[in-house]
């Protein structure tokens, strides 16, 4: 009858429903302000939000796998995040 939902999905789910708001309200600011220059500068804002949801999700995944995973596959986790954030930046 009732789903028990695992406490760790539900916070990386609220990050992201969190993130996609800001996304979605930055948009509507850039339709009301109408400026080029202003767009640029609302999309460089979220340009900070975008990695640091990606870490803190990864964050609090890997926290709640920590008794199941592995030290091996943590680091590869890890590794895997930052190329991604080491290519997103070059």
């Amino acid at each position: 009858m009732f789903t028990l939902l695992e406490k760790t999905v539900v916070a990386m789910a609220l990050l992201r429903l969190l993130s996609g708001s800001i996304e979605i309200f930055a948009a509507f600011l850039m339709i009301k302000f109408n400026e080029i220059e202003k767009a640029l500068i609302i999309n460089s804002s979220l340009a900070f939000t975008g990695p640091l949801v990606l870490v803190a999700t990864t964050t609090i995944g890997l926290y709640g796998l920590a008794d199941k995973l592995s030290i091996e596959k943590a680091v590869w986790i890890v590794l895997g995040v930052t190329f991604i954030l080491y290519g997103v930046k070059s």
